[in-house]
């Protein structure tokens, strides 16, 4: 299955507790952290939810 490279790329400092929650299921903690993960639905739901605060690349 393909993966992706997702990036925490803004703060999750001021936003609501399922945000934080959702950044940290990912396995994302500080600003600039990066984890890759298997493309599946259940992590696209989560990329989709906090997607202004990360960044996200195809990894091959």
């Amino acid at each position: 299955m393909a993966k992706i490279k997702i990036i925490l790329k803004r703060s999750v400092i001021g936003y609501n507790q399922k945000v934080r929650d959702c950044a940290r299921t990912l396995g994302l903690r500080k600003t600039n952290d990066c984890v890759i993960q298997e493309n599946t639905p259940d992590i696209m739901g989560k990329v989709r939810r906090i997607r202004h605060l990360l960044e996200v690349e195809n990894v091959d």
